[in-house]
């Protein structure tokens, strides 16, 4: 399936092969510096970058930060003149905020510059969803595909959710693997008490953390952060149904999961403390390290639970050329290698996620990897709009949503009135954007 945002300006761009063999030459000695999170996705990325300064001359140098101070430090850097950074990894719920303030450059004068692009990239190969959901910025809603749409950023560690689960403790304990929320939610208990080991790992840590785990139940029951005319209905049934499951979850859980975070919840179940596992794709390469996981080679993989409808997560990290940056041209040639064909085979060899349809489909890789099978159906069901993506997504996700779930996950409010307690808030906010609510 091609993306109808990218066919202007998509692969096969005709370019010479007295320019495909110079392309890197005028960039030798170029130094680019890269802005990553601590992160599975860049841990595999590093092992890559010899054979790209080998290839090209071009240097790399890499400024890594917690993925709780990126922000930060990237909006002070990309306000300068000139800052530091010529390739930033982006969480996507910043694109927009990015754009907004003019910090990231559009990619479509990159790739129609015949001297930079190469004619083999195919950027209809890179998977659709997480092009839309983690590239493009200005059309539907202002961060779907639709008319004035752009590409501003290229996904590097894009996701859907899966289930992930015990096999060898399902087999003992003759469990069944949910196809459902109803068996989901009694699966939880049924655990507990047959295995005695926490059910199901998640994040719960106040902030973006607990909207995640939150969403992760929201979408799947019929719920919505905004309806469509942006009224905020988080609030409803649905969205009261999905902050139960999730305090069931911490219940059913392991001590202390309400204050986890991603790198927490994923320890939680590479350490054998839990027998599932609903969130990010990025699980399967770290349960298949055998030096970051005791339970490699009991793992198995199922669809995300259906609810109400069937849906999966979109979301994950980007990579951007900033506004300012000293390299941009040498950054897009980064970018444009990083995200090929053969390198994203490479890092998914190495336990990063991929990006491309080629890898996710290729035979050898199947045999590999059989959770592949599973991933490709799951993108059918990932949604777009996960979650607003609007610049005040991360004050909402943050401030308000992120602090009233996590007092009802530690029992502070019910749901009910967590919810409902942040409403005002929310719809203030959205009335002094602009918005029609």
């Amino acid at each position: 399936m091609k993306n109808a945002a990218i066919t202007a300006f998509g692969a096969g761009l005709p370019v010479s092969g007295a320019l495909a063999q110079n392309r890197f030459a005028k960039y030798a000695g170029q130094t680019v510096t890269l802005s990553v999170p601590a992160h599975p996705q860049f841990d595999a990325m590093v092992n890559l970058l010899p054979h790209f300064t080998k290839d090209t001359g071009i240097k790399v140098e890499i400024d890594k930060s917690a993925m709780s101070r990126l922000k930060d430090k990237q909006l002070l850097e990309m306000a300068k003149a000139q800052g530091e950074y010529d390739l930033s990894c982006y969480v996507v719920m910043w694109k927009t905020e990015y754009v907004a303030k003019s910090l990231i450059h559009p990619l479509e004068p990159f790739f129609a510059n015949a001297a930079l692009a190469d004619p083999a990239y195919d950027l209809n190969d890179i998977i659709p969803i997480y092009l839309e959901n983690i590239g493009l910025v200005g059309g539907g809603k202002g961060y779907l595909q639709g008319p004035g749409a752009r590409l501003y950023g290229l996904p590097y560690g894009g996701e859907t959710s899966i289930l992930a689960y015990r096999h060898d403790i399902f087999e003992r304990h003759q469990l069944q693997v949910p196809t459902n929320y109803t068996e989901f939610s009694a699966l939880l208990h049924t655990i507990k008490d047959k295995a005695a080991i926490g059910a199901l790992a998640s994040r719960g840590q106040m902030g973006h953390q607990a909207v995640h785990a939150w969403l992760l139940h929201l979408n799947p029951l019929g719920g919505s952060i905004f309806d469509e005319e942006w009224q905020p209905r988080f609030n409803d049934q649905a969205g009261v149904d999905a902050l139960k499951f999730l305090q069931d979850v911490m219940a059913t859980g392991v001590p202390g999961m309400a204050r986890f975070d991603q790198t927490a919840s994923n320890a939680a179940f590479l350490e054998g403390q839990t027998a599932m596992y609903l969130d990010s794709t990025l699980i399967s390469g770290l349960a298949n390290n055998t030096r970051k996981s005791k339970i490699s080679g009991k793992v198995r993989y199922a669809l995300h639970p259906m609810g109400v409808r069937r849906a999966s997560q979109s979301g994950g990290l980007g990579l951007a050329i900033a506004k300012n940056a000293k390299n941009a041209d040498a950054a897009f040639l980064l970018l444009q290698w990083l995200t090929s064909k053969a390198q994203d085979k490479a890092v998914a060899q190495l336990g990063g996620s991929p990006m491309r349809t080629s890898t996710l489909t290729d035979s050898e890789m199947i045999r590999r990897y059989p959770e592949y099978v599973i991933f490709q159906e799951a993108l059918k069901y990932a949604n777009p709009d996960w979650r607003p993506i609007i610049p005040d997504w991360d004050k909402i996700n943050v401030q308000f949503l992120g602090v009233g779930i996590a007092e009802a996950l530690n029992g502070r409010k019910t749901a009910e009135a967590a919810l409902n307690d942040i409403i005002p808030q929310v719809k203030k906010l959205m009335q002094d954007g602009g918005y029609r609510a």
